[in-house]
């Protein structure tokens, strides 16, 4: 079936979301079209502009923030002398609603994947050095995923710090090997937090 040229290219941008097959971007595309008036689709693109104008990483820890620093790294409350290491801004989303983790964050950007030609200075490693060195850190939890990619990169990190003196613990495996933290549930993440271990 011939469609007009512009709901085609809408649902081609649909299927450029992560999970977004040929009939989920149908889908919404037709809702967009039939569901939503002007007004509201108006919104819906300048709450998608504004994100991607104002959206930086911050300077310091590497999570997504509107601000000169993310919220997290601006919280005096925070455990300074902890620091949970995580692949992506998602993970963070996904263990602060578990409301068990007190430390701070540093967002890696990715993963270290020789198959794929990443290395450690593709990601948001020198400035975790920067925060070991340079701040009171104690211990340096990392929270990578389970996966050949995230194992990698947590024994580098390990690596890289074992002459320094931070102790240095991977989370528990509560969290199943092959899945992502963001697909995680609340209990399961703050059980994986509470059984980390030494690396």
């Amino acid at each position: 079936m011939s469609l007009p040229k512009v709901l085609e290219t809408l649902i081609e941008e649909f299927k450029r979301l992560p999970g977004v097959g040929q009939k989920t971007a149908e889908r919404y595309a037709l809702f967009l079209i039939n569901k939503i008036n002007f007004d509201e689709a108006k919104n819906m693109s300048e709450a998608i502009l504004q994100a991607k104008t104002k959206i930086i990483n911050c300077p310091i820890c590497g999570n997504i923030t509107d601000e000169e620093r993310c919220i997290i790294c601006k919280d005096e409350h925070r455990d300074k002398s902890v620091i949970l290491v995580v692949e992506s801004a998602k993970d963070v989303f996904s263990i602060e609603k578990s409301r068990e983790f007190k430390g701070l964050y540093h967002v890696l950007n990715g993963n270290i994947s020789p198959i794929e030609g990443r290395g450690p200075e593709d990601i948001n490693m020198e400035n975790l050095w920067k925060r070991v060195v340079n701040e009171e850190v104690k211990e340096l939890i990392i929270a990578t995923s389970s996966t050949p990619e995230g194992e990698t990169t947590a024994l580098y990190i390990k690596k890289v710090l074992e002459n320094i003196d931070v102790l240095v613990s991977r989370i528990g495996y509560g969290v199943p090997v092959g899945l992502n933290l963001e697909f995680a549930d609340d209990l399961t993440l703050s059980k994986a937090i509470e059984n980390r271990k030494k690396l």
